[in-house]
């Protein structure tokens, strides 16, 4: 695991309330639209939550029927902080503490893959070719990829660390012909200090 990033995150949450970051949304109504159209709860899917950290999706999966959750981050106090808050609901969430470019995962594992704002922090090519490379063999065939990152008009960098910028055709040139972009949204976040940050919404579809 990257200490200095391990160390970074978890000075982040430590230090700073739940709402005290840039990233904070009281409810991802975005992630919950997407995945609840393209994984409904019926089909009883197992999620992972990528760099879930403090987020509350997590609270609105498990109150929306999804009953197969893993939420993954580098930082054990984001995911310490969400499972006191869950209370004795946690145990029915799998936890993961770890580095998403040093991780492996059995083969084709999760019905869907979220992320919301870790990609765009790999800026180096080969991080992200590990996460390519994670997503294609632990996402099962016809599996769902719901992918958020900054958009080309976004913040440069966030949490005082250098991100990479995307729209939905530039993730998908990223992730290869194994996947199919299937919708394709944008968002303009309103941060908890009355700023905005916009992000590119997309969902893929691996084929």
């Amino acid at each position: 695991m990257n200490r200095e990033l391990k160390t970074h995150w978890n000075t982040v949450y430590d230090t700073k309330p739940i709402d005290g970051v840039s990233w904070y949304q009281q409810k991802p109504e975005k992630s919950l639209e997407l995945i609840h159209q393209f994984m409904p709860a019926n089909n009883h899917p197992t999620v992972i939550d990528v760099g879930g950290g403090t987020s509350t999706l997590v609270d609105c999966l498990l109150t929306d029927g999804y009953d197969s959750l893993v939420i993954l981050d580098i930082a054990e106090s984001a995911l310490a902080q969400t499972r006191q808050r869950l209370g004795d609901t946690a145990r029915k969430v799998s936890w993961m503490v770890t580095d998403i470019t040093m991780v492996d995962m059995p083969a084709d594992t999760y019905d869907l893959w979220h992320d919301r704002a870790v990609f765009h922090f790999l800026i180096r090519p080969e991080d992200q070719l590990k996460y390519v490379r994670l997503v294609d063999k632990s996402l099962k065939p016809g599996g769902i990829l719901v992918m958020s990152t900054f958009a080309p008009d976004g913040p440069e960098k966030c949490s005082n660390l250098s991100v990479n910028r995307y729209a939905c055709d530039d993730l998908w040139q990223i992730l290869g012909q194994k996947f199919k972009l299937v919708h394709s949204d944008r968002e303009v976040h309103q941060t908890p200090f009355q700023t905005q940050q916009t992000f590119s919404y997309c969902v893929f579809e691996k084929l």
